[in-house]
């Protein structure tokens, strides 16, 4: 789930902690995937776009697919990539996951609903909330990055904490995960769309941490509390606290504390043993193995290795397997040039044209939406 509505409110708040770029731009740099959802989105996506593979035994196969050519394209971008799977989830997530269990038992009545009525659109549309990342999907893909030479860690705990501590020790660059909670964890960058399907064209979204802190006006302890308000997968958020009301409560009372001592709890219905707590314990201490002792290697692919996992069973064309492993074996051999900020310190440039949204201007958008607001003051959806 990532935190609810952190992108939007930085998008409002803080515009400049946010640039939009292409593949091209970051060449040179190592970058942290959190596996898991890369896996996720080639198992929808992959289907999505018509080139769905299984098995001879009726097994998927395109997260075996988006994981060979997705990673060749990075490195042919000059990108090296290592990817974080998830270890166990820590136990305060069990209620998400229980929430989750829910959700596709409710999607799968629905899918049935819609298969028995033929309604082929609703069918897609469930089937994509079927989909869920196995052990034996986690464990094919790192069969596959050993044999194309591509690193991986096994996280103790949650990926994207894990992700977010190589960052923070240096050994990659960037976070790269469509959740916002890499954030939380404190990745001084993450990239969202990193690893998202070319013929999509989206932009690579770059977020910058400190400049996130720098727009809502928060330390990082406040902005951790800022994003349990808003909704992680930890602990219920307040019911009636939406991202404009979360933003102004936080700023004004700094935290969770002070504003459970404030705010009318008949009007805010706080959860019965909120453990908001554990939550930010979570966030500010995470379960990770040691990123100092944790060795990154790209090293040679190989290409009978390749050939012999991804085809035969799994029904891959094995000339398209083989050219792969020339491009990866290509770009092992070619290497990439060093970049001009690793010999130079180079200043961000400034983004005059960029309109932020000061806390006051959120606290009076908050106030006009309790007060009802004037006619006409909302903006289309």
């Amino acid at each position: 789930m990532g935190i609810l509505g952190l992108s939007k409110l930085i998008a409002d708040v803080a515009p400049f902690a946010l640039k939009e770029m292409e593949m091209k731009n970051f060449f040179g740099r190592k970058v942290a995937i959190d596996a898991s959802m890369c896996l996720y989105q080639f198992l929808i996506a992959v289907r999505s776009e018509g080139a769905q593979l299984t098995s001879v035994d009726g097994e998927p196969t395109s997260h075996l697919m988006g994981t060979f050519y997705r990673s060749i394209r990075l490195l042919e971008n000059g990108i090296k990539p290592v990817y974080v799977f998830d270890g166990k989830p820590p136990e305060m997530k069990s209620g998400e996951l229980v929430k989750r269990a829910e959700k596709r038992n409710e999607a799968q009545k629905a899918l049935d609903k819609a298969t028995e009525a033929g309604d082929a659109a609703e069918m897609d549309k469930f089937n994509r909330r079927l989909v869920k990342v196995t052990r034996d999907h986690c464990e094919e893909a790192k069969q596959l990055l050993k044999l194309m030479g591509i690193p991986y860690v096994e996280a103790p705990c949650e990926a994207e904490a894990q992700c977010a501590a190589l960052v923070k020790a240096g050994k990659v660059y960037a976070t790269a995960t469509e959740d916002m909670d890499a954030l939380t964890f404190g990745s001084t960058i993450l990239l969202r769309h990193l690893t998202f399907s070319e013929a999509r064209k989206m932009p690579i979204q770059e977020y910058y941490h400190d400049r996130v802190l720098k727009g809502l006006e928060l330390n990082e302890d406040e902005f951790v509390d800022l994003c349990i308000l808003l909704g992680c997968d930890y602990c219920e958020s307040i019911k009636g606290i939406g991202p404009k009301k979360a933003i102004e409560l936080v700023t004004k009372y700094r935290s969770i504390e002070k504003i459970l001592e404030n705010i009318d709890q008949k009007k805010f219905i706080v959860p019965e043993n909120w453990n908001y707590e554990q939550a930010r314990a979570l966030f500010k201490n995470p379960e990770i193995a040691n990123p100092e002792e944790i060795e990154l290697k790209w090293t040679e692919p190989d290409e009978e290795g390749l050939v012999k996992f991804l085809c035969g069973d799994r029904q891959f064309n094995e000339q398209r397997v083989r050219s792969g492993a020339q491009k990866l074996m290509k770009c092992r051999s070619t290497g990439t040039q060093g970049r001009l900020d690793s010999f130079f310190k180079v200043l961000p440039s400034t983004t005059p044209n960029q309109k932020r949204k000061s806390i006051a201007d959120v606290k009076k958008e908050s106030a006009k939406k309790l007060k009802g607001g004037a006619k006409g003051s909302r903006k289309p959806k």
